[in-house]
């Protein structure tokens, strides 16, 4: 599949790249997704959340987030280590947000994991008499 593009042939990338994360809200969701889903190392999310937000102009963003720039721009360097609070703040200013998705391996989880994940007590063990059949009730024949 293939995009069109409003960007000149004779552009850099990089600034056909900044171009296009400015101009196509979902562009910049892909291009952060991909950072999350192609590597394990941090830094690669911070690169690109830093690009992203110059292409909408690091002191503007900053100013949304309600952070210093020059905190933005050590925060999102490449030796960066941003609170979450930080990271969750640029998102907020750029009009995106953190989601969590299952992922594709499945994760086996037990029954008291199951019933403390919905915030229930696990079920009764099988074979075991459930307590309304332990207690008798008035008034019937057992």
């Amino acid at each position: 599949m293939t995009r069109k593009s409003n960007i000149p042939t004779d552009t850099s990338h990089d600034a056909a790249l900044v171009a296009e994360l400015r101009a196509d809200p979902a562009f910049a969701t892909a291009y952060l997704k991909a950072a999350l889903a192609e590597s394990d190392d941090p830094r690669v999310l911070l690169i690109a959340l830093r690009q992203v937000a110059s292409a909408h102009g690091m002191a503007e963003v900053a100013g949304r987030a309600r952070i210093e720039r020059e905190s933005m721009y050590r925060a999102l360097s490449a030796k960066g280590n941003p609170r979450f609070s930080t990271i969750v703040a640029i998102l907020g200013a750029l009009g995106l947000a953190l989601t969590v998705e299952p992922t594709h391996t499945r994760v086996r989880m037990t029954v008291a994991g199951k019933a403390a994940a919905r915030g229930g007590k696990p079920p009764a063990k099988r074979g075991a008499p459930s307590r309304s059949a332990a207690k008798p009730t008035k008034g019937r024949a057992a």
